[in-house]
């Protein structure tokens, strides 16, 4: 047989060489006819994963705008005390992590285990400053008594005298605690979903180092990229929305 003809029964294939139709690659499931059938299952399952996700953070961005709308002063308030240079150093980071994602995926593609593995790691350093600046601004707002049904304090937006104060009636005061509960709902749950990524790195990173990713299979880094870029992006909206918008009367 011409070795440039095209085996087409079982025993041209046999003598050929080639690898049989039913011959799958060792990542590839037994219920998928061919890899690109497996691709596109997992990208749309990802996809309808965020979709959930987007629908959760939408009904949380709903309720902050329409709280907001009602008792605008107590917002305006409360984001005059959180702290814009960590805020936006957090969205550097993010951004960030966001390119050396990328690369990751990009290193997956062109088989590059070491530059994989690197860019993995520095995801993974990112995601822990972002979350070490976060635990700053925490307990800051802790030791300030702005943490709703613990230790929350009106006084800072009551008293004028106190050269940080931003005056306030008493029960619009106390509209505040509304503000700094949609602000800890709302950045605690993107915290939870950087440390559930961050946990993923490190499984990633580990299967990586013995070349699980680098051989043809790039799926699960393709789907966990999609994934940090979301967390990413939920930052981009929250950022404006809890330290800039609601910044000045």
């Amino acid at each position: 047989m011409d070795s440039t003809s095209i085996a087409t029964t079982p025993h041209e294939l046999e003598s050929s060489g080639l690898p049989h139709a039913h011959d799958h690659p060792a990542f590839m499931r037994h219920h998928f006819e061919d890899i690109g059938q497996q691709r596109e299952a997992a990208s749309f399952g990802m996809w309808v994963f965020l979709l959930t996700e987007i629908m959760f953070f939408g009904g949380l961005f709903c309720a902050y705008l329409i709280l907001r709308n009602w008792y605008h002063p107590a917002f305006v308030a409360g984001s005059n005390t959180l702290n814009i240079a960590l805020g936006t150093t957090n969205t550097a980071v993010l951004i960030g992590s966001s390119f050396t994602m990328a690369m990751a995926v990009y290193s997956a593609e062109m088989r590059r285990k070491g530059q994989l593995i690197l860019f993995l790691t520095l995801t993974i350093l990112l995601g822990f400053v972002f979350i070490g600046i976060k635990g700053v601004e925490w307990t800051t707002e802790y030791q300030e008594q702005h943490v709703p049904g613990i230790n929350f304090s009106i006084q800072e937006f009551v008293h004028p005298t106190n050269p940080k104060a931003i005056p306030l009636a008493p029960d619009m005061a106390e509209k505040t605690q509304l503000y700094f509960f949609l602000y800890f709902a709302m950045t605690g749950m993107h915290a939870l979903h950087m440390i559930i990524g961050i946990s993923l790195l490190f499984f990633m990173v580990w299967r990586a180092s013995r070349g699980a990713y680098t051989a043809g299979h790039v799926i699960p880094v393709e789907n966990f990229g999609l994934y940090w870029h979301f967390v990413d992006i939920v930052w981009i909206f929250l950022f404006p929305l809890l330290y800039l918008i609601s910044r000045y009367r």
